[in-house]
């Protein structure tokens, strides 16, 4: 039996809307690494955020390409040090790190576009 065209687009339509709602409700769902490593987690987002603003500022023409490369190259330190201070406790942060490597990060925010 054929179906009418309308029909078929409103079963189109139904299911894009199931998909989007899928795909919004896992987007949104905390994964079990950010569960179990909060602080982590919590860092290395603040490190993703920073990195988008120092590219956006280099776009913007705020910064150099060479102010660009030596924040990175800080952030990049921040980073391998969370994950150093990670492996001597069993994958994870204490608070006293955690605030350590937020102050840190809040140094090389302060550089980002001045």
């Amino acid at each position: 039996m054929l179906k009418s065209n309308r029909y078929r687009k409103a079963e189109f339509a139904a299911l894009l809307v199931a998909l989007f709602a899928a795909s919004a409700n896992s987007a949104m769902a905390e994964t079990k690494w950010e569960k179990t490593h909060p602080r982590r987690d919590q860092v290395n987002d603040r490190l993703a955020r920073q990195n988008h603003r120092i590219t956006h500022e280099r776009k913007e023409g705020d910064l150099t390409k060479d102010q660009a490369v030596a924040l990175r190259k800080q952030d990049n330190q921040i980073r391998k040090e969370e994950r150093s201070m990670a492996a001597q406790n069993g994958g994870h942060i204490t608070r006293a790190e955690q605030r350590t490597l937020n102050q840190q990060e809040n140094a090389v925010s302060q550089q980002i576009g001045k």
